[in-house]
């Protein structure tokens, strides 16, 4: 199988994060966190509308190690981007709803030429979890939630250069992870992830505000407001 991906798990968080965002260059914010935070349960309780128990402790692993907890800003576990990927694949993104699923597929055409998998993302996700966790076992020897962090970066890097044995149906798995990952990271928190959107923050990213007309001709100035949510809760 053709590699699916060249990128440097190694970057820095800062370049991997503006590489998925937009490029925003800011300051922090001087405003208090005012975002609703309240009633939100802890991951380990979190009622999964997807995954299983196993699958929700994989997702847990993979995304820390996408957008570790250590650095600058909040991690993926902080933003809570597994919530983000559990409702998708229970919703419309995860049936494939609005991608056009007929035939005829070819596995092994350039991804540049769209989807080519008569499998919807849920179904990927769901088939390709136990086939990476178990050549983990084989060739790093144990689950991927069990090894240590420089052998997960190891086999995360495995998975995006195409070297897991993955079906080529399949094929899209490392792309959908990371793609997803950063999706969570960044949306708007009404879809699960970017928790009272510290990402936002981190990043200098001001949400969703009306009116940016006195800003227009300001550059390399300060933004001095923080980021607003859909819902308009402010940060």
């Amino acid at each position: 199988m053709p590699p699916r991906s060249t990128r440097n798990l190694s970057a820095t968080r800062r370049g991997f994060l503006q590489g998925g965002a937009v490029g925003v260059t800011v300051a922090a914010f001087a405003r208090p966190a005012l975002a609703r935070t309240e009633d939100v349960p802890p991951l380990d309780r979190y009622q999964r509308a997807f995954f299983s128990d196993a699958e929700w402790v994989f997702i847990l692993a993979a995304v820390a190690r996408l957008i570790p907890s250590e650095g600058e800003g909040p991690g993926a576990i902080e933003a809570r981007v597994p919530v983000f990927i559990d409702l998708q694949l229970s919703g419309d993104f995860g049936k494939a709803s609005a991608l056009y699923m007929q035939g005829p597929h070819v596995p092994d055409a350039d991804p540049h030429l769209g989807y080519q998998s008569p499998l919807s993302p849920a179904q990927i996700y769901r088939g390709a979890i136990p086939i990476f966790n178990d050549w983990c076992i084989r060739q790093k020897g144990s689950a991927f939630s069990s090894l240590a962090a420089a052998q997960q970066d190891e086999a995360i890097t495995a998975l995006m250069a195409g070297e897991v044995p993955l079906p080529p149906e399949m094929r899209d798995f490392g792309d959908l992870l990371l793609e997803n990952t950063k999706e969570g990271y960044f949306a708007d928190p009404k879809y699960g992830g970017n928790h009272g959107m510290q990402a936002w923050v981190h990043i200098g990213f001001p949400g969703a505000r009306g009116s940016f007309l006195e800003w227009i001709d300001q550059r390399d100035v300060p933004y001095p407001l923080g980021p607003v949510s859909i819902s308009g809760d402010r940060a």
